[in-house]
């Protein structure tokens, strides 16, 4: 009986050895805590976004300098261009692998840090003007980023094919669906029957392509993850489906956007696109993630008041922007040697239906003066 009791005490001795060895190796993203993976998922969004408001300024610039060019040549054959569309493809990577390791709600408001980053690099580069606006808008954004992040759910949800089943047939995302696809097409006609191009519309539609963006991108890359830990998720079509969707919805997401940086300022785009994106995230993820599931009042509550300081903040950033386009029309002589300063024609509001051609009258005037030179 000693010999067993003493066979069993060993054996307990080097379990409990063999369990502290192992407890020593570093843990794999399996057992990371919520929190941890939250911080981590921050991280990987900051870093994303400053990279993307970088590309969208170069992008800004590009056209710029096109405009300026006597024969400019499509923006799409500029290396310049194509630069920030790198840029753009490593800040969205950084974003896609945020949502594998953070909620929706908790990676969509750090789009802040665009706009901010935005402004700052478009006052410096693209010698736009900065405003004390600006300055009360850039921080009223950070605070409601700050209460955003701080009053989210800290809850890690485990992706896998067999939710994002559950997920696509519950019908308040079927209702969700229906309402979008609705105002989607009274949008797409505005913009292409009725050549309707304000900003609002165009950010508008770029938003709701965006709604489906975030639903693939978090369901992509929550399935690498899960994958990647073990629980191997490419063998299901849902995974294939949701790629090509995640695909399709970021190319004429880019497509609008790029639209809206043509027309508008930079320091305009990018705060209105972070109100509409939020939100669209937001409610992509509270309808089809249920990412707000069993979170307490006072956490929604401030989440909200969080959302109206950033979109408080970004209106501020935003509001009484100049207009790249004139609404006169002038003819640019260009450089005329020996002068310094270069004037613009300006013809007549009066006459402007029939500026640049000659009538009988004026032709008959005129006749007589070239017959005897």
């Amino acid at each position: 009986m000693q010999t067993t009791s003493s066979v069993a005490t060993i054996q307990a001795v080097v379990n409990t050895a063999s369990e502290g060895q192992n407890s020593t190796v570093p843990p794999t993203w399996g057992s990371l805590h919520p929190y941890q993976t939250n911080v981590l998922g921050t991280v990987l969004a900051i870093t994303g976004n400053v990279l993307i408001s970088i590309s969208l300024n170069i992008q800004k610039y590009t056209h710029v300098r096109l405009l300026c060019q006597e024969s400019p040549m499509p923006y799409y054959k500029s290396k310049l261009w194509w630069c920030g569309i790198v840029l753009m493809g490593m800040g969205e990577l950084g974003n896609f692998a945020a949502y594998g390791f953070a909620p929706a709600t908790l990676v969509a408001p750090l789009g802040c840090v665009s706009v901010i980053a935005s402004a700052a690099i478009s006052v410096v580069f693209l010698k736009e003007t900065l405003r004390s606006s600006d300055i009360l808008g850039g921080s009223l954004a950070v605070l409601g980023t700050y209460l955003l992040v701080t009053f989210a759910i800290n809850v890690q949800q485990e992706i896998t094919a067999t939710k994002i089943h559950k997920y696509i047939v519950s019908w308040q995302f079927l209702f969700y669906l229906a309402l979008e696809f609705i105002l989607f097409v009274i949008l797409l006609y505005l913009y292409k029957r009725r050549g309707m191009k304000h900003i609002v519309l165009l950010l508008l539609i770029s938003s709701l392509l965006a709604s489906l963006s975030v639903i693939s991108v978090k369901a992509v890359s929550g399935m690498v993850t899960s994958s990647i830990k073990g629980q191997i998720q490419f063998q299901y079509p849902i995974f294939y489906v949701m790629l090509i969707i995640m695909i399709t919805s970021c190319i004429f997401q880019v497509q609008f956007l790029n639209q809206a940086m043509r027309l508008y300022n930079a320091t305009e785009v990018v705060p209105i696109n972070f109100v509409f994106f939020t939100t669209s995230a937001i409610i992509a993820g509270v309808i089809f993630y249920q990412e707000f599931h069993g979170a307490a009042i006072l956490n929604i509550f401030m989440f909200l008041f969080g959302c109206m300081l950033s979109f408080l903040g970004v209106f501020l950033i935003a509001r009484n922007r100049e207009k790249q386009t004139s609404e006169i029309p002038y003819i640019d002589l260009g450089t005329i040697p020996k002068q310094r300063n270069t004037e613009k024609i300006q013809p007549e509001l009066s006459n402007i239906n029939s500026y640049g051609t000659v009538h009988d009258g004026e032709q008959t005037a005129d006749s007589p003066s070239e017959d005897a030179k």
